[in-house]
């Protein structure tokens, strides 16, 4: 029996230094900040392309609504 439990003990101890030597070096995901920094920047890129994009939709508007405007007035001063 007691032979049978120091197998078992050794054994243990043998796979918990096996694994805990395999995972030294190898660092956290979460610990790095590399992919939340990543992740960031992507989503700051996006939105600054979407604020572009809006900047120009506004500035294509604008003709037309200054057309639009214009046209409302000279149709209030001919009544």
């Amino acid at each position: 029996m007691n032979k049978l439990l120091a197998a078992l003990v050794a054994s243990l101890f043998a796979v918990s230094t096996a694994f805990a030597a395999s995972h030294a070096g190898a660092p956290m995901a979460g610990a790095s900040g590399a992919k939340k920094e990543e992740k960031a920047a992507a989503k700051m890129e996006k939105k600054e392309e979407k604020a572009a994009a809006k900047t120009e939709k506004k500035a294509e508007k604008a003709p037309k609504k200054a057309a639009k405007k214009d046209a409302k007035k000279m149709e209030e001063k001919k009544s």
